[in-house]
């Protein structure tokens, strides 16, 4: 594969650790670039993550890849992200190249598979070097993790086959920073240290003077630049790419309607819930693991990975008890994609694509029953909402095919047919459709039936787009972005390589 040139260049950043902040770097320095009117996409290699996003083209890539892309004023496209993984055990995972699932793999299986998933790497690399003048590439995990190293695609590995710089990303929030970046370097072969050319210390409070010491000592003992230090941005949101932050967000006191999900294990696809969690008027809560289920207006099963062993969870932690108690007394019910699988008669898995049971009961609450096929359907939508008829768009990623009586009344009304199900007596929505809350208006329609009177729901996408100006604005005050864009560093020095 040709080597990165000034014409096309590609700069990869790598945390010390995971959540140091290579997705927000990534994104930060797509929108700046945007904003010089540079041509510019981001590039994942590989991830890991249950959070995912359809392309235009049908493909399906990382959530984190399609906000990156976002901020590069794109539309997602599977080059952007090669090889995604989506854990379905704590040894298993769906495999996805260029936006289609190919096979569920062991880690084992998979580890002997890297060496073809980087040819798939290599050939998005070029499609978007072609295409690009800049291309950002954020990495997965650390490149420190030793177990890792062989055959790696996600860090160094793909790297070193590019012949590109790497930034490093420490996260000074979590305490250690300094013992981050110095052990990570520790653990890089000589050629791969030479690779990194500035390190960013990320989520910084406080006075900046009082770590100037500790950053003179870093750039003395390894000869690494500091690029900057990025405060922490307190209230910053950009979806996440697949970590699911239990905690509530209280910037908002006068809740009107009370919102739970249970945080499934397999969770997917957790961001359709970040329009509730940033609303004013909504109590958003995520259940865990033995936490007790609250009294609310609206329950919400969110999608899974593993809808099976995930439905068995639920029931082990009491939710079917509640969902019932909580249905009698009149609460709302959405069940999302898996969730919406849930709420019906039975899930047959006679592929066993998520697992080896061949069916199991659902909670019965719909009457339908879901077989999950091999062929995935990855789609966007849009339509309308039964409820007051209000515009709806979204996305679909689902195995399952769902049938019977009570698809007779549907939640959904698309271009090309119906989705989901409204039960007989008003209490009950499920459909396929994710993203089912970004659009105002039926987020709008969604809250007034689940018991808000009067409803103000916020523009989220506008929000959203603030929140990428905010983070770049941010990044161009707190870091050398000249430095860290600078020709100096394309190619690296010769006998460097």
């Amino acid at each position: 594969m040709p080597k990165s040139t000034p014409m096309t260049k590609t700069i990869m950043i790598q945390g010390t650790t995971s959540d140091a902040g290579k997705s927000i770097m990534v994104t930060g320095l797509c929108r700046i670039l945007k904003q010089r009117g540079e041509r510019v996409a981001p590039f994942k290699p590989q991830n890991m993550a249950n959070n995912s996003a359809v392309t235009p083209e049908g493909g399906e890539i990382g959530r984190a890849q399609a906000v990156q892309a976002a901020a590069c004023g794109l539309e997602p496209h599977a080059d952007m992200n090669p090889v995604l993984l989506k854990p379905t055990t704590d040894q298993g995972a769906q495999v996805i190249i260029h936006g289609k699932a190919l096979t569920t793999m062991q880690a084992v299986a998979y580890h002997d598979y890297k060496t073809t998933a980087m040819q798939a790497v290599l050939d998005s690399h070029r499609r978007l070097c072609a295409q690009y003048d800049w291309v950002i590439v954020e990495g997965a995990g650390s490149p420190a993790e030793i177990n890792l190293r062989d055959k790696d695609i996600a860090n160094m590995g793909f790297a070193e086959r590019v012949d590109c710089p790497v930034v490093l990303v420490a996260d000074i929030d979590r305490g250690g920073v300094f013992a981050h970046l110095i052990g990570t370097l520790a653990c890089l072969s000589e050629s791969e240290r030479r690779r990194v050319r500035g390190f960013i210390i990320n989520r910084f409070r406080g006075d900046i003077s009082l770590l100037q010491s500790g950053l003179d000592w870093l750039e003395q003992q390894t000869g690494i630049p500091v690029l900057g230090v990025v405060p922490y941005l307190h209230g910053l949101h950009i979806e996440a790419e697949d970590a699911l932050n239990l905690h509530a967000i209280t910037e908002h006191t006068n809740h009107k309607i009370k919102v739970i999900t249970p945080a499934v294990p397999r969770i997917s696809n957790h961001t359709d819930f970040d329009p509730l969690r940033h609303h004013p008027q909504v109590d958003f809560q995520f259940i865990g693991p033995g936490q007790t289920i609250p009294p609310a207006d609206l329950i919400i099963l969110p999608g899974s990975k593993s809808v099976a062993s995930d439905l068995d969870w639920l029931k082990q932690q009491g939710w079917a008890t509640a969902i019932n108690k909580h249905l009698r007394y009149g609460g709302k019910l959405i069940g999302i994609c898996g969730g919406f699988q849930m709420l019906g008669n039975s899930i047959n898995d006679p592929h066993s694509l998520e697992s080896d049971v061949a069916s199991v009961a659902g909670l019965g609450l719909l009457d339908m029953q879901t077989t999950l096929q091999e062929n995935k359907q990855l789609t966007r939508v849009s339509g309308k909402l039964a409820l007051d008829n209000a515009p709806v768009d979204g996305y679909e990623i689902h195995m399952g095919i769902s049938s019977g009586p009570a698809l007779g009344q549907p939640a959904v009304m698309l271009g090309s047919g119906c989705d989901g199900v409204m039960s007989e007596d008003g209490l009950i929505l499920g459909t396929y459709l994710h993203g089912l809350f970004e659009n105002r208006l039926a987020c709008d329609a969604l809250l007034k039936w689940a018991g808000l009177a009067e409803v103000v729901t916020p523009d989220y996408r506008a929000m959203r787009e603030r929140e990428m100006d905010r983070l770049a604005a941010a990044m161009v005050e707190s870091l050398d972005i000249d430095r860290l864009l600078s020709v100096d560093l394309f190619p690296l020095p010769q006998g460097e390589g």
